[in-house]
């Protein structure tokens, strides 16, 4: 008698685990096109929708957060960027050292160690403007970066992605003032 209770209980269960399946894959597939469309609605108020989709596109987790959510991918973006862009100038100055790299090393440095670190933590206590002022500060130093060369930079490549992503993630950041 017991084991028909359980073997009833058990069928009774599983009926109603599988009519209500059908439902669940509904409701996932009408979550994921709405942050889908988040991501999309967000990158067209930056100046760089491609690279703000790639961007975030490519980043584990970015498609089930809030806009606070994807400017802090965002920082994390800039991160990898200006850490490539590091990378890159202590291999130039290995095999040509120069003034503009050294400045261009100081300007990433400070992109790292002041820039991002404001940005996230801003972003994390709620305060924006801040982070914005962290963003657009990168965006300036990659700018300078560039800019410090006689001739044609080295580093163009980075300088642009930097400053692309700093603007994109300063874009994000403003949506959250």
């Amino acid at each position: 008698m017991t084991n028909l209770k359980t073997i009833t209980m058990f069928l009774f269960l599983f009926l109603i685990a599988m009519t209500s399946l059908p439902s669940i894959t509904h409701c996932r597939t009408l979550i994921i096109p709405n942050t889908e469309k988040l991501m999309e609605s967000t990158c067209k108020k930056t100046p760089n929708y491609n690279v703000c989709l790639q961007s975030l596109k490519a980043y584990p987790g970015s498609s089930g957060t809030d806009v606070n959510g994807l400017a802090q991918i965002m920082v994390k973006v800039m991160r990898s960027k200006a850490n490539d862009a590091i990378n890159m100038i202590h291999e130039l100055q290995r095999s040509r050292p120069s003034k503009a790299l050294s400045s261009c090393a100081s300007k990433y440095n400070a992109i790292v160690i002041g820039d991002i670190p404001e940005a996230t933590e801003a972003l994390a206590k709620g305060d924006p403007k801040f982070a914005e002022n962290g963003a657009n500060d990168a965006a300036n130093e990659a700018t300078f970066c560039e800019s410090g060369f006689n001739g044609k930079s080295p580093l163009t490549q980075q300088n642009n992605a930097m400053h692309d992503v700093s603007a994109v993630t300063a874009a994000i950041v403003r949506l959250l003032l």
